[in-house]
């Protein structure tokens, strides 16, 4: 599952600056519904990743029960925050 195409199918657009706080909160709240039902690991992954973007992400050992899909999600987190940090620049 794309970035963009996760972003239009829950939140009817791939512009987040676009989108109403009613309509955001919908959104994650039908992203987190899909999420526990999905069982494919690559989307469940994807889903995940952006609900962590959007601060509405389960946590890892009730998101993933593999100890390998945790691992790949600290990563993530990780690179994410390092990427947020760089933007930042110089503390």
């Amino acid at each position: 599952m794309e970035f963009d195409d996760q972003m239009r199918r829950f939140f009817g657009t791939d512009d987040l600056g676009a989108v109403s706080p009613a309509a955001m909160a919908s959104g994650i709240v039908r992203m987190q519904v899909e999420f526990g039902l999905e069982t494919d690991k690559g989307r469940k992954f994807a889903m995940w990743s952006l609900l962590y973007m959007l601060g509405s992400a389960p946590d890892l050992d009730v998101a993933f029960k593999d100890e390998r899909d945790r691992d790949a999600a600290r990563t993530f987190m990780d690179l994410l925050d390092r990427a947020n940090a760089a933007e930042s620049g110089p503390a």
